[in-house]
Protein backbone atom coordinates (compact mmCIF):
# COMPACT_ATOMS: atom_id res chain seq x y z
CA UNK A 1 0.00 0.00 0.00
CA UNK A 2 1.17 3.54 -0.78
CA UNK A 3 2.90 4.72 2.42
CA UNK A 4 1.29 8.16 2.47
CA UNK A 5 -2.18 6.72 1.92
CA UNK A 6 -1.55 4.05 4.52
CA UNK A 7 -0.45 6.58 7.13
CA UNK A 8 -3.43 8.87 6.52
CA UNK A 9 -5.75 5.88 6.74
CA UNK A 10 -4.14 4.80 10.00
CA UNK A 11 -4.37 8.28 11.56
CA UNK A 12 -7.97 8.60 10.46
CA UNK A 13 -8.93 5.32 12.13
CA UNK A 14 -7.15 6.19 15.39
CA UNK A 15 -8.60 9.68 15.66
CA UNK A 16 -12.17 8.64 14.84
CA UNK A 17 -12.26 6.53 18.02
CA UNK A 18 -12.21 9.45 20.49
CA UNK A 19 -14.67 12.32 20.95
CA UNK A 20 -11.90 14.90 21.31
CA UNK A 21 -10.12 13.87 18.10
CA UNK A 22 -12.84 12.57 15.78
CA UNK A 23 -13.01 15.86 13.87
CA UNK A 24 -9.29 15.49 13.19
CA UNK A 25 -10.05 11.99 11.98
CA UNK A 26 -12.60 13.35 9.53
CA UNK A 27 -10.04 15.90 8.34
CA UNK A 28 -7.54 13.07 7.77
CA UNK A 29 -10.21 11.15 5.87
CA UNK A 30 -10.84 14.10 3.57
CA UNK A 31 -7.11 14.60 3.01
CA UNK A 32 -6.76 10.94 2.07
CA UNK A 33 -9.72 11.11 -0.29
CA UNK A 34 -8.37 14.23 -1.97
CA UNK A 35 -5.03 12.51 -2.51
CA UNK A 36 -6.74 9.47 -4.00
CA UNK A 37 -9.01 11.64 -6.12
CA UNK A 38 -5.98 13.13 -7.85
CA UNK A 39 -5.18 9.64 -9.10
CA UNK A 40 -8.78 9.04 -10.17
CA UNK A 41 -8.73 12.26 -12.20
CA UNK A 42 -5.36 11.32 -13.71
CA UNK A 43 -6.92 8.25 -15.31
CA UNK A 44 -9.31 10.45 -17.26
CA UNK A 45 -6.55 12.79 -18.41
CA UNK A 46 -3.87 10.21 -19.13
CA UNK A 47 -5.71 7.23 -20.60
CA UNK A 48 -7.77 6.71 -23.73
CA UNK A 49 -11.30 5.44 -23.52
CA UNK A 50 -10.10 2.05 -24.75
CA UNK A 51 -7.49 1.94 -21.98
CA UNK A 52 -10.12 2.75 -19.34
CA UNK A 53 -12.04 -0.29 -20.60
CA UNK A 54 -9.02 -2.58 -20.94
CA UNK A 55 -8.52 -5.69 -18.80
CA UNK A 56 -4.87 -6.73 -19.17
CA UNK A 57 -5.14 -9.11 -16.19
CA UNK A 58 -8.54 -10.57 -17.11
CA UNK A 59 -7.57 -14.12 -16.17
CA UNK A 60 -6.01 -13.16 -12.83
CA UNK A 61 -7.54 -13.14 -9.37
CA UNK A 62 -7.80 -9.88 -7.48
CA UNK A 63 -9.03 -6.35 -8.03
CA UNK A 64 -6.55 -5.79 -10.88
CA UNK A 65 -8.45 -8.36 -12.97
CA UNK A 66 -11.13 -5.71 -13.63
CA UNK A 67 -11.09 -2.59 -15.82
CA UNK A 68 -10.44 0.92 -14.54
CA UNK A 69 -13.86 2.07 -15.77
CA UNK A 70 -15.57 -0.76 -13.88
CA UNK A 71 -13.49 -0.12 -10.75
CA UNK A 72 -14.49 3.55 -10.64
CA UNK A 73 -18.15 2.63 -11.07
CA UNK A 74 -17.82 0.05 -8.30
CA UNK A 75 -16.10 2.39 -5.81
CA UNK A 76 -18.60 5.19 -6.15
CA UNK A 77 -21.72 3.09 -6.56
CA UNK A 78 -20.92 1.43 -3.23
CA UNK A 79 -20.17 4.78 -1.61
CA UNK A 80 -23.44 6.27 -2.86
CA UNK A 81 -25.41 3.37 -1.42
CA UNK A 82 -23.59 3.43 1.92
CA UNK A 83 -23.73 7.20 2.36
CA UNK A 84 -27.28 7.88 1.29
CA UNK A 85 -29.23 4.69 2.01
CA UNK A 86 -27.40 3.37 5.07
CA UNK A 87 -26.21 6.54 6.83
CA UNK A 88 -28.29 9.53 5.76
CA UNK A 89 -31.47 7.76 4.68
CA UNK A 90 -32.21 9.79 1.57
CA UNK A 91 -32.23 9.16 -2.17
CA UNK A 92 -28.99 7.98 -3.76
CA UNK A 93 -27.22 10.42 -6.08
CA UNK A 94 -27.50 7.79 -8.81
CA UNK A 95 -31.26 8.33 -8.84
CA UNK A 96 -31.64 11.93 -7.62
CA UNK A 97 -29.11 13.08 -10.24
CA UNK A 98 -30.69 10.94 -12.99
CA UNK A 99 -27.42 9.07 -13.46
CA UNK A 100 -29.45 5.91 -13.97
CA UNK A 101 -30.30 7.47 -17.33
CA UNK A 102 -27.17 9.56 -17.95
CA UNK A 103 -24.31 7.08 -17.51
CA UNK A 104 -25.63 4.40 -19.86
CA UNK A 105 -25.13 1.57 -17.39
CA UNK A 106 -27.25 -1.54 -17.97
CA UNK A 107 -27.23 -2.18 -14.19
CA UNK A 108 -28.01 -0.17 -11.05
CA UNK A 109 -26.03 -2.44 -8.75
CA UNK A 110 -22.45 -2.38 -7.43
CA UNK A 111 -21.30 -4.70 -10.21
CA UNK A 112 -19.99 -7.42 -7.86
CA UNK A 113 -21.96 -9.97 -9.83
CA UNK A 114 -20.05 -9.31 -13.07
CA UNK A 115 -16.97 -11.27 -14.14
CA UNK A 116 -14.60 -11.59 -17.08
CA UNK A 117 -16.06 -10.47 -20.41
CA UNK A 118 -19.18 -9.24 -18.61
CA UNK A 119 -17.00 -6.54 -17.03
CA UNK A 120 -15.44 -5.67 -20.38
CA UNK A 121 -18.86 -5.35 -22.06
CA UNK A 122 -20.19 -3.33 -19.14
CA UNK A 123 -17.21 -0.96 -19.22
CA UNK A 124 -17.78 -0.15 -22.88
CA UNK A 125 -21.35 0.96 -22.20
CA UNK A 126 -20.43 3.62 -19.63
CA UNK A 127 -20.44 7.27 -20.63
CA UNK A 128 -17.05 8.43 -19.36
CA UNK A 129 -18.00 12.08 -18.84
CA UNK A 130 -21.16 11.20 -16.95
CA UNK A 131 -19.29 8.63 -14.87
CA UNK A 132 -16.82 11.30 -13.79
CA UNK A 133 -19.66 13.71 -13.05
CA UNK A 134 -21.22 11.01 -10.86
CA UNK A 135 -17.90 10.45 -9.10
CA UNK A 136 -17.61 14.15 -8.26
CA UNK A 137 -21.20 14.40 -7.04
CA UNK A 138 -20.93 11.30 -4.86
CA UNK A 139 -17.65 12.43 -3.31
CA UNK A 140 -19.05 15.85 -2.44
CA UNK A 141 -22.34 14.53 -1.07
CA UNK A 142 -20.60 11.91 1.09
CA UNK A 143 -18.28 14.50 2.56
CA UNK A 144 -21.20 16.83 3.26
CA UNK A 145 -22.84 14.01 5.22
CA UNK A 146 -19.70 12.96 7.11
CA UNK A 147 -18.69 16.53 7.94
CA UNK A 148 -21.89 17.02 9.92
CA UNK A 149 -21.83 13.77 11.91
CA UNK A 150 -21.51 13.97 15.67
CA UNK A 151 -19.25 11.58 17.55
CA UNK A 152 -22.28 9.72 18.93
CA UNK A 153 -23.65 9.26 15.42
CA UNK A 154 -20.47 7.43 14.47
CA UNK A 155 -21.50 4.68 16.88
CA UNK A 156 -24.97 4.24 15.36
CA UNK A 157 -25.71 0.75 14.09
CA UNK A 158 -27.62 0.07 10.88
CA UNK A 159 -31.24 -0.69 11.78
CA UNK A 160 -33.25 -3.65 10.51
CA UNK A 161 -35.62 -1.22 8.78
CA UNK A 162 -32.72 0.40 6.95
CA UNK A 163 -31.43 -3.01 5.91
CA UNK A 164 -34.87 -3.97 4.60
CA UNK A 165 -35.09 -0.69 2.73
CA UNK A 166 -31.72 -1.34 1.13
CA UNK A 167 -32.77 -4.78 -0.04
CA UNK A 168 -36.01 -3.40 -1.50
CA UNK A 169 -34.04 -1.03 -3.74
CA UNK A 170 -32.40 -3.95 -5.58
CA UNK A 171 -29.10 -2.06 -5.81
CA UNK A 172 -27.20 -5.12 -4.60
CA UNK A 173 -27.48 -8.18 -6.80
CA UNK A 174 -28.84 -11.42 -5.34
CA UNK A 175 -25.93 -13.22 -7.01
CA UNK A 176 -23.72 -14.98 -4.44
CA UNK A 177 -20.77 -12.77 -5.39
CA UNK A 178 -22.73 -9.68 -4.38
CA UNK A 179 -25.47 -10.57 -1.88
CA UNK A 180 -23.00 -10.87 1.01
CA UNK A 181 -22.48 -7.10 0.85
CA UNK A 182 -25.79 -6.39 2.57
CA UNK A 183 -24.88 -8.27 5.75
CA UNK A 184 -21.29 -7.00 5.59
CA UNK A 185 -22.39 -3.36 5.56
CA UNK A 186 -25.26 -3.75 7.99
CA UNK A 187 -23.08 -5.39 10.62
CA UNK A 188 -21.00 -2.21 10.82
CA UNK A 189 -21.67 1.05 12.62
CA UNK A 190 -21.33 4.41 10.85
CA UNK A 191 -17.64 4.64 11.79
CA UNK A 192 -17.09 1.20 10.27
CA UNK A 193 -18.62 2.34 6.99
CA UNK A 194 -16.36 5.39 6.95
CA UNK A 195 -13.34 3.14 7.52
CA UNK A 196 -14.13 0.84 4.60
CA UNK A 197 -16.31 2.07 1.73
CA UNK A 198 -15.21 5.69 2.16
CA UNK A 199 -11.49 5.09 2.59
CA UNK A 200 -9.83 1.67 2.53
CA UNK A 201 -12.10 0.49 -0.28
CA UNK A 202 -10.88 3.41 -2.38
CA UNK A 203 -7.25 2.54 -1.66
CA UNK A 204 -7.56 -1.12 -2.61
CA UNK A 205 -9.27 -0.49 -5.93
CA UNK A 206 -7.25 2.57 -6.92
CA UNK A 207 -3.99 0.72 -6.28
CA UNK A 208 -5.33 -2.07 -8.50
CA UNK A 209 -6.16 0.56 -11.15
CA UNK A 210 -2.59 1.84 -10.97
CA UNK A 211 -1.35 -1.68 -11.63
CA UNK A 212 -3.63 -1.86 -14.67
CA UNK A 213 -2.46 1.55 -15.89
CA UNK A 214 1.20 0.66 -15.50
CA UNK A 215 0.68 -2.50 -17.54
CA UNK A 216 -1.07 -0.55 -20.29
CA UNK A 217 1.49 2.22 -20.66
CA UNK A 218 4.66 0.12 -20.61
Amino acid sequence: MNKEWSELNKQMQIKLKKPDTYKQGIAALFELRNELMQTVVSFRAGLTREELNAMPFINSKGYHSKSIAYSLWHIFRIEDIAAHTLIFGDKQIFFSGSYDKRIGSPIITTGNELAGREIADFSEKLNRDELYSYIADVKKSTEDIVRNLTFDELKRRISDDTKSGLMALNVVSSDENAAWLVDYWCEKDVRGLIQMPFSRHWIMHIEACLRIRDKLIK
